[in-house]
């Protein structure tokens, strides 16, 4: 348990690095009126998701341990999206449309809302 805790730490410390080198390449070399950075970051994250998630599923057989450190660790800390759109995605592959549309609503629609609440009690506090 130890070493796949120290595993998931370090797969997700070279994640928030890569994130870090790939938002602040995108802002210098297409600069910071818009968000592009994290637009890249999660874009990117989202396609490798998919890849790693499809070969895992058919072409490489890695065991879940692995799954975990790489999907959960790398990715994790690469970016929390792909995370969502996977999940999301899993939620439609398998008709469960109510679900999918829930998440969707959730993370987007009141993470807005989390997001002005923690901004009023900052300024309340």
């Amino acid at each position: 348990m130890e070493r796949k805790i120290l595993l998931i730490a370090l797969a997700g410390a070279l994640g928030t690095l890569s994130r870090y080198g790939l938002a602040g390449l995108s802002h210098r070399i297409l600069g910071s009126s818009f968000p592009w950075g994290t637009l890249i970051v999660n874009l990117t994250g989202c396609f490798f998701a998919g890849v790693l998630w499809t070969l895992f599923e058919s072409r490489w057989p890695v065991p879940g341990e692995t799954r975990v450190i790489i999907l959960m660790g790398f990715m994790g800390a690469f970016t929390t999206f792909s995370a969502f759109i996977l999940e999301t995605g899993q939620l439609m592959r398998s008709a469960e449309w109510l679900l999918a549309a829930a998440n969707l609503f959730a993370q987007f629609g009141m993470g807005i809302l989390a997001l002005f609440a923690g901004m009023i009690i900052g300024r309340l506090a």
